[in-house]
């Protein structure tokens, strides 16, 4: 086990991220570091999610992911650390873990934080480096902390679903502005069952067939189609989707407004409606 992956919210516009790397550096030497991303959304769990699955996915059993989204959501004495699909996965204990398994993790543990340092992004990452290295050196997972039987679970933001339709949220937009949505492939043909369909997005605007790549439709054309990670991709050749549509990414706060109270209808900027016939 070599490989630690960094995941953040924290942006790259001062000198935590490289701050962060000098740090792991010493603590972990000889580790291979791959910056995910530092530009998820603050707070958007959803997006968070959305990037973690797609990109864990690729990488080899043992890898150490450290996944610093929304540290400090509540005080805690604790962090997590997971087991999952043969990697690792060392998070804050606010509901991410079970996002980014889709349900509970093989093993989860708990690691205490000591009491007497900082629990500043720094300590918790020290923290992290030192259940890496008590890995590397033959450690068990259950050897590092308690065995979790409680923490905070949180549910995947999913779409709705009727007879003929599948109302979707959008959870990430690209560099391109490409506006990605929380309805899987899997979903879609488990619903469709080989109807006809449309894509309804900001009023007037509809789709009615698949594209298996940009460049099927003519440069500046909307298109949709099913992306690398498997989840419903809004697009236009070569264009800019979001602005244009004036499509928006779904927040924390309506993820917050949705646990709470259920599902509730959201503004229209937010949701694609595909109705099938």
């Amino acid at each position: 086990m070599s490989i630690i992956t960094l995941t953040s919210d924290i942006g790259l516009q001062d000198y935590l991220v490289g701050a962060m790397k000098g740090q792991l550096s010493q603590d972990c030497p000889g580790a291979q570091l791959v910056d995910v991303t530092h530009q998820i959304s603050p707070f958007n769990l959803p997006q968070a999610t959305y990037i973690c699955k797609g990109a864990f996915a690729h990488f080899a059993a043992g890898t150490f992911h450290i996944v610093l989204i929304n540290l400090f959501d509540r005080k805690a004495d604790h962090v997590l650390l997971a087991q999952h699909n043969g990697q690792y996965i060392a998070c804050a204990d606010n509901g991410l873990i079970t996002m980014i398994a889709e349900g509970l993790p093989g093993v989860v543990v708990k690691l205490p934080l000591e009491k007497d340092q900082p629990k500043d992004t720094f300590g918790i990452l020290k923290r992290f480096a030192q259940a890496f290295n008590d890995l590397k050196s033959g450690k068990k997972l259950t050897d590092l902390g308690e065995k979790a039987n409680e923490y905070v679970i949180k549910n995947n933001l999913q779409p709705m679903t009727g007879q003929d339709y599948i109302d979707g949220q959008i959870i990430h937009i690209d560099n391109f502005e490409n506006v990605v949505v929380n309805i899987t492939r899997k979903q879609f043909e488990e619903q469709r069952q080989h109807r006809n369909f449309s894509i309804f997005f900001r009023r007037d605007e509809v789709i009615t067939s698949l594209s298996e790549s940009y460049s099927d439709v003519p440069e500046g054309h909307k298109l949709a189609m099913f992306n690398a990670a498997g989840y419903l991709e809004i697009a236009i050749n070569k264009g800019n989707a979001a602005g244009l549509f004036g499509l928006q990414g779904f927040r924390r706060d309506q993820l917050t407004s949705q646990q709470n109270t259920g599902y509730q209808k959201l503004s229209f900027y937010q949701t694609v409606r595909v109705i099938f016939n």
